[in-house]
């Protein structure tokens, strides 16, 4: 065994510049400035470790004591650095909270979020179904009957879908608990799920119009009001709601809009714009709203901003309509799959879907724009009166 404690208190007090050894790998390291730092050298797993035991106010009895607890430990084959690290965690717990660790999670990653998530989307299923229960818990403590206890009086109910989305989430969260070196149970979310069982409330589809009722529905849409017009837009189109209440005049260049990346829902880069070509009858109800404009926004609301998310879904209500305006994309899709021989991904990307498997998608180059644009010219066609004969593409097979 190397020698101990060949330092002495008054040495420590004179020392100057330079490393000094204790022994056992303690050193004491003096600085330029005068200052002082205790550093214990160790071996774990092979590795080499240095871990401070702290400054000019630490004394060398006090250093020899802790260089002896932390060595104990290596011997132990635990870490010494990581084992402090948990002690400090478990004297701040009220910092590795759920609540405080869930906005942690959503700060690094709402750069991925529509929006930077300002909706409030990603946030609101934990916020009202999770947070207020387990809000305070430390995030070590949460197992999987801390989730079933949250999400059971919602799992089978009309709260199906909110519970599946803040089971995800809790996923996310103890993910970024971990990355952060926390010791969690990242195995809890799934064994909830197995706890909470099946659930029996199955997912309800958006409402649709049929896509052979669809010309009839855009007849009634005479009214050169903004609701109307976002309608038939939106019909036209097959965007969602979103980006078309969000429309501004200067995305349109010719017969093409440019759809900002970050407006684009489940699109992963949103660097990259959506390019959606216009029919003629796209671009005379574009015509037809810009009277309207008001900041820069085709479709304003009456009294700031934009018009709102239930702003179209009212007028079908209102006409004692199930269907709901976002269902008109399923009518467009459905039309090209019965009325046209447009290929899956040409169809997928009608609708701003980036079809294919990873490998596909990381090759493809191409938005398919010219053929969209002859299929959006059929589908205005269909729209406005003509009948759903197939469409064949150019070169398609």
């Amino acid at each position: 065994m190397r020698a101990r404690n060949r330092l002495s208190a008054a040495f420590v007090k004179r020392a100057p510049e330079g490393k000094w050894c204790d022994g056992a790998g303690l050193w004491l390291v003096k600085r330029p400035d005068g200052g002082a730092q205790w550093v214990l050298r160790l071996t774990v797993h092979g590795r080499r470790r240095e871990m401070g035991l702290g400054g000019a106010d630490v004394s060398l009895a006090q250093a020899r004591d802790l260089a002896d607890r932390w060595r104990s430990v290596a011997a132990a084959g635990r870490d010494p650095v990581k084992e402090r690290e948990a002690e400090v965690r478990a004297a701040r717990r009220e910092d590795i909270t759920l609540a405080i660790i869930t906005a942690d999670a959503f700060e690094a990653r709402k750069g991925e979020l529509k929006g930077e998530g300002k909706a409030g989307r990603w946030m609101s299923p934990l916020e009202v179904h999770v947070l207020p229960k387990l809000g305070r818990v430390p995030v070590t403590d949460i197992d999987q009957r801390d989730i079933r206890d949250c999400l059971a009086p919602i799992w089978h109910g009309r709260g199906a879908e909110a519970a599946q989305k803040a089971l995800q989430r809790i996923g996310i969260v103890l993910n970024h608990a971990a990355a952060l070196g926390l010791e969690v149970d990242l195995q809890a979310p799934a064994k909830a799920r197995a706890l909470l069982g099946k659930s029996r409330r199955e997912r309800q589809h958006i409402p649709a119009v049929h896509w052979r009722d669809v010309p009839e529905f855009y007849a009634t849409l005479a009214e050169p009001t903004i609701t109307h017009l976002a309608l038939r837009l939106l019909i036209l189109t097959g965007v969602r709601s979103g980006p078309l209440r969000f429309l501004r005049a200067d995305q349109i260049e010719g017969d093409t809009w440019t759809v900002p990346g970050d407006a684009m829902k489940g699109r992963k880069d949103k660097t990259a714009d959506f390019f959606v070509p216009l029919s003629a009858e796209a671009l005379r109800v574009i015509e037809l709203a810009r009277p309207f404009e008001r900041d820069g926004f085709l479709f304003p609301s009456a009294r700031k901003g934009v018009i709102s998310d239930a702003t179209m879904a009212r007028l079908m209500e209102r006409r004692g309509m199930s269907e709901r305006p976002h269902g008109f994309r399923s009518s467009l899709r459905d039309w090209l799959a019965e009325c046209t021989d447009a290929p899956h991904e040409v169809a997928e990307t009608v609708l701003g879907h980036v079809a294919g498997s990873k490998v596909v998608k990381s090759y493809r180059r191409t938005d398919f724009i010219d053929q969209r644009r002859v299929l959006m010219h059929r589908w205005a066609e269909h729209v406005t009166g003509a009948t759903g004969k197939l469409v064949k593409l150019a070169g398609a097979g």
